[in-house]
């Protein structure tokens, strides 16, 4: 199999941001964005996923962490779509339901080639730490919009707002892992009835 790896970089007014990415893995992650919170999310879908991540993003923190977080993940986007290639032979779904304490959530992710966000998530706490928990929604937008796929997550409970905020991201390192790994039925086949994802 091909080896399925991509760096991609992403240069802007407001944001310099290099993603790394081994979508065939064993979990390593580094990671220098100056947000140590979502710093702390990438890495249980680094460990979870399987993926080896690296990311390096400057990005305009004395505004605040929105730029950084939004191009964060349409750079991570860009990089996954990068590495999966033509998308032949993969499982092409994923789900993952996870716990932690009091929370659970559930995250389903189609590599479609079509941008598709559901994100049911009421956070019982706006801020988690020094966190906007708002800017999870800009950042898997723009993984969505880049990454060509659909994707629903749900928080189906949760007290905590930590929790609810780590169940969903190792959720979607899990169903990433499910979806991306090799169906040997499929062989070279592509997985949809149009022959093209």
């Amino acid at each position: 199999m091909t080896e399925r790896k991509a760096s991609v970089t992403r240069d802007t007014l407001e944001t310099q941001i290099t993603v790394d990415v081994n979508l065939d893995g064993t979990g390593v992650s580094e990671f220098n964005t100056g947000i140590p919170f979502l710093e702390h999310m990438l890495d249980q879908v680094a460990r979870h996923g399987l993926v080896d991540l690296k990311i390096e993003a400057k990005g305009d923190l004395h505004i605040d962490a929105h730029h950084t977080v939004e191009d964060i993940g349409i750079t991570l986007g860009q990089a996954f779509a990068q590495a999966v290639g033509s998308k032949a032979g993969i499982t092409r779904y994923g789900h993952a339901y996870v716990p932690l304490d009091e929370a659970l959530s559930r995250v389903v992710i189609d590599f479609s080639g079509r941008p598709g966000l559901e994100m049911n998530v009421e956070f019982v706490r706006a801020r988690i730490g020094e966190f906007d928990a708002d800017l999870f929604y800009e950042f898997f937008q723009g993984f969505v919009n880049h990454a060509q796929v659909t994707l629903h997550l749900d928080n189906l409970r949760g007290s905590n707002a930590h929790h609810q905020a780590e169940t969903l991201f190792k959720a979607f390192g899990r169903a990433v892992r499910m979806a991306l790994t090799p169906d040997p039925r499929m062989g070279d086949i592509t997985p949809s009835t149009k022959g093209v994802l």
